[in-house]
């Protein structure tokens, strides 16, 4: 139904309109470069329900639209002015199928794994979230060589993310133990997101993704500026292991679009979050948890590791995370002594590399806090004494 009124839509503005779906997000920015496109639009719930149904646009280059862009569209509609250019008769647009786009998007995603090696011998289970990966992820893991063993992928239109794939990860960790694979991977909905499992049923989160692959781009010098871009809420642990390593990490605000923006303000090639959005650069312009996944099973392969002891090369800081109901978003600085405890916190936690993170959610009517170092008595400590004075001036 969506599908059908966005299409009207276009075609009534007399622009022409192919069909490639269903793909995931990744194929769609993919497909809108290799097609010569004016724009990509995606129809999908993403990481949520069926019911949270949206879109997402990408521009003639494969990147998601820039802010300003996307605040003309919403004055045209709003406003009404987009009614003083839509034609008629013959200059209303046409639709027409494109039939091999998931094969295109299938060899785009193989060519990001090296000619030499294969996946000959190894034992994957795939949850693909009843989504749109539901072909396209086990199609790539068999041609490269691998036993798969495929659950999320029946589609009807409203399972997608029901009870299954990278919202649902415990259905993974008990399948790779049951079946006894090397590892398992997980899409969310549109398959821009990958968690893990490694062949123990223990999961591994972007972070861990991160830190196995932006460590091993260390080693091979492909790291461009030796930098790892990530948001806000990742493991201060993972900063610390890439420092280590002699690189740095650039943190973002929440949201892959505020990674890449900065990735391509500065040149970078590597970023993510720990959602599991992971943006490899040098093939792909947003996440895509098809060829992450690809890429830590290149480092597998390579060394000839599995990924529990992969997965050793950065240790996690502790960390307390608290959301807070709150009745109402007022600036932090307008509370009574919340930000001289933050100031109080970072002091204790700053001097071994910990630190504070306090925000509003975007989307709920709560405050998040997020306190990480290595005293988990230090981080309960603080935790509660911050969410003590939000709750007294503004809780729910």
């Amino acid at each position: 139904m969506l599908e059908n009124a966005l299409s009207s839509g276009i075609l009534s503005m007399g622009v022409d309109v192919l069909f490639i779906g269903p793909l995931p997000t990744p194929g769609v920015a993919y497909a809108t470069r290799s097609l010569r496109a004016d724009a990509g639009i995606v129809i999908t719930a993403s990481h949520n329900p069926y019911d949270d149904n949206g879109i997402k646009f990408f521009g003639a280059d494969g990147f998601k639209l820039p802010d300003p862009i996307e605040a003309q569209i919403e004055s045209l509609v709003f406003s009404g002015n987009i009614e003083s250019v839509r034609p008629s008769a013959t200059e209303i647009g046409k639709a027409v199928r494109i039939d091999d786009a998931l094969g295109r998007y299938i060899e785009y995603a193989k060519a990001s794994f090296p000619k030499g090696l294969t996946l000959d011998g190894m034992r994957i289970v795939v949850d693909c979230a009843n989504g749109a990966s539901y072909k396209a992820t086990p199609s790539v893991l068999r041609e490269l060589g691998a036993e798969i063993f495929v659950f999320g992928n029946t589609p009807d239109g409203t399972n997608i993310n029901k009870e299954c794939g990278s919202m649902h990860p415990q259905n993974l960790c008990a399948k790779v133990r049951e079946y006894r694979a090397d590892l398992g991977i997980a899409h969310d909905g549109d398959a821009d997101r990958v968690i893990l499992s490694d062949e123990t049923g223990i999961l591994l989160d972007g972070d861990d993704i991160m830190a196995i692959a932006a460590l091993d781009m260390l080693a091979q010098g492909t790291l461009a500026e030796k930098t790892l871009v990530s948001t806000v809420m990742s493991n201060a642990g993972l900063g610390a292991a890439i420092q280590a390593a002699g690189g740095k990490t650039i943190y973002t605000a929440v949201g892959d679009k505020n990674v890449i923006d900065e990735m391509l303000k500065c040149g970078y090639n590597f970023g993510g979050e720990e959602s599991g959005h992971l943006i490899f650069r040098d093939y792909s312009t947003t996440g895509d948890g098809l060829v992450a996944a690809l890429q830590i099973l290149r480092i597998m392969k390579a060394r000839g590791e599995n990924l529990s002891k992969l997965k050793r090369c950065w240790t996690r800081f502790p960390k307390q995370v608290s959301n807070i109901k709150v009745r109402e978003k007022k600036p932090f600085e307008q509370l009574d002594g919340v930000l001289d405890l933050v100031k109080q916190a970072e002091a204790e936690v700053q001097p071994t590399g910990g630190r504070v993170l306090l925000r509003y959610s975007g989307t709920e009517p709560q405050c998040r806090l997020l306190i990480e170092g290595k005293d988990m008595a230090v981080l309960a400590k603080w935790s509660e004494k911050i969410s003590e004075a939000i709750k007294r001036q503004i809780g729910a």
